[in-house]
């Protein structure tokens, strides 16, 4: 079962737990997308993978797996009969807005 997840619960708990709150969270969310798009032949990186990536390419690969998941979220919306019309491009967009402010747009996003 996918499980509802609180903005102001990411926010709050990453503070008090110096980060470690994001990663779990982040990680349960990249098995989540994958459950949901399940049978659409992709399939989103463990997020453990995506840190390590992220520190070899000094953060580039973070903003391609964000970009990545809104566009898959965007493509597999329809089956669920729902429309979802943001994609990867907005999610870019909220996420260099979120580098400007104190790096929290990309969470507003999600």
């Amino acid at each position: 079962m996918i499980q509802r997840r609180s903005l102001l619960k990411l926010i709050l708990l990453s503070f008090v737990t110096l980060g470690i709150y994001q990663i779990v969270f982040w990680y349960k969310y990249a098995d989540d997308v994958n459950r949901i798009c399940e049978g659409d032949g992709e399939e989103t990186k463990n997020y453990i993978i995506v840190i390590l990536l992220s520190l070899v390419t000094c953060g580039i690969y973070n903003f391609i797996w964000y970009y990545g998941v809104g566009n898959r979220l965007s493509q597999n919306a329809p089956r669920y009969g729902t429309t979802f019309k943001e994609n990867g491009t907005t999610v870019l967009l909220w996420m260099l807005l979120g580098s400007i402010s104190c790096g929290i747009g990309y969470d507003l996003y999600f």
